[in-house]
């Protein structure tokens, strides 16, 4: 059965208004629990990220700078979150989940973080309410301890994972694949292996004909070993940051498609869940309780 990592630091104190719905991580917990799609042994609370791995991904001065809450007046308006031990705290476990569910699907084929996604952060910043990449980070530990030769970052976020690109731009050992509306956040965006940039407006069908006649041949051609899937489910029509017209259902088939790949080819995937922004948090809770459904449902 796949582990779940979750933690009560994965939530904080935001000022009222704020337009990142922090509450989403317990509501998930609680939503998995009372729907019976996760039994609650199936839990756990990851720690938190060593600083060693931290920084074979960060530099020492921007982690120097986020652990002693220095940013600046600027960097915390790019970063979209203020400064806090929580804030540090938050960001080192949500990595840590990340890296143990890299550790437990090598084990069990998938596992799950209720946070994470983090895609938006750089090696010397913070962009987007995301700190520290926890992909980024969790992919450069599986490498240097060897436990993957070739891993592939499925980002399917409606936002491009310019973050994660930036990071492995020079690392052949990791491909980068994001799948995001085109114009949107981020203005300025970096080169992933593959990106795929699609029209605003895209519904169910056009998003996941896309993705069907992408994925497989991906894989044939990567041939990792170690699969990411940022599985973000700000695609949604409902979500406020998005501009792609997803559904709940149409959602859930993108998840049926890359955890069935992946369980298909034999190949291990962390799970992480990335951003949503519908006005109705019920919406963000149940696209992403559709995710963890399909995983049980896929790897049993």
């Amino acid at each position: 059965m796949p582990c779940l990592a979750t933690s009560a630091r994965y939530t904080l104190e935001l000022p009222a208004g704020h337009r990142f719905p922090i509450a989403k991580y317990e509501l998930i917990r609680e939503q998995l629990l009372w729907q019976g799609i996760a039994p609650p042994q199936d839990f756990y609370d990851p720690g938190l990220c060593a600083e060693e791995d931290v920084l074979r991904v960060h530099t020492p001065e921007y982690w120097a700078k986020v652990r002693d809450q220095r940013l600046s007046a600027a960097e915390v308006r790019r970063l979209g979150l203020p400064q806090s031990e929580r804030l540090v705290l938050r960001s080192l476990s949500s990595a840590a989940g990340t890296v143990q569910s890299a550790r437990h699907a090598l084990r069990d084929g998938v596992a799950l973080n209720l946070a994470g996604g983090t895609h938006h952060a750089f090696a010397d910043r913070g962009e987007g309410f995301c700190v520290l990449n926890d992909i980024a980070i969790a992919a450069a530990y599986l490498l240097h301890h060897g436990l993957a030769r070739q891993v592939l970052v499925v980002d399917l976020d409606v936002h491009q994972g310019d973050g994660t690109a930036s990071i492995f731009r020079h690392e052949p050992r990791v491909f980068t694949f994001s799948m995001h509306a085109g114009a949107n956040y981020p203005l300025r965006k970096e080169q992933s292996d593959l990106d795929i940039a699609l029209p605003l407006g895209t519904d169910d069908a056009a998003y996941l004909a896309r993705l069907r006649a992408t994925l497989p041949a991906l894989l044939a051609q990567v041939q990792p070993d170690f699969v990411f899937f940022q599985a973000g489910v700000d695609v949604l029509a409902t979500d406020k940051l998005g501009k792609l017209a997803l559904t709940q259902s149409g959602c859930r088939t993108r998840d049926e498609l890359v955890l069935g790949l992946c369980h298909q080819h034999g190949l291990p995937v962390a799970v992480s869940m990335g951003g949503g922004y519908s006005e109705r948090i019920a919406d963000i809770v149940d696209a992403h309780c559709n995710t963890f459904r399909v995983a049980y449902e896929v790897f049993g």
